[in-house]
């Protein structure tokens, strides 16, 4: 197995994790779930939430919600303090991280200095999975110490699907 950087990122903060693959030929939150034997709730997909204003400069953002939840645009364009946020297309998110959906982790565009957003379901878990920065494997990490070490912000931006 190949080290990546987000490996790299949690080792030099002292971050212990777990390396989980699985075929890389699986790019949803809920598969990756359901091959895992993990339930849903402890596997996060990593979106890119653009600001959508015509007079909106803001960069991309990344939000994690856990499989079997979606994204509420308003509630999360408001946690932003945005008028108006939409969902980037597989193929603009892809070209802005450089990563291939199903393999986008903020642990891996941490140089690119995007605001991070998290469900703030994913405080009362002690870890979720997430992905590693590419395709076929998630890392394990504790909830405190992912949103420590990516200054993440816990929003209540999500429901059920």
């Amino acid at each position: 197995m190949a080290k990546l950087n987000s490996m790299r990122l949690l080792e030099r903060s002292n971050i212990d994790y777990v390396v989980h693959e699985f075929d890389d030929s699986i790019h949803s939150a809920d598969r990756v779930a359901a091959v895992l034997g993990i339930d849903l709730h402890r596997v996060y997909k990593t979106l890119v939430v653009m600001p959508d204003d015509k007079n909106a400069r803001g960069r991309p953002m990344l939000v994690l919600l856990s499989a079997g939840r979606e994204l509420d645009l308003k509630a999360m364009a408001q946690a932003a303090d945005m008028k108006k946020v939409r969902m980037a297309g597989h193929d603009e998110a892809e070209k802005l991280t450089g990563l291939k959906v199903g393999g986008i982790s903020p642990l891996m565009l941490t140089n690119k200095n995007w605001p991070v957003f998290i469900d703030a379901r994913a405080v009362d878990l002690d870890w979720i999975l997430l992905s590693a920065g590419q395709r076929g494997m998630n890392l394990q990490v504790n909830v405190v110490d992912l949103i420590r070490v990516l200054d993440i912000q816990p929003v209540d931006v999500a429901r059920d699907m």
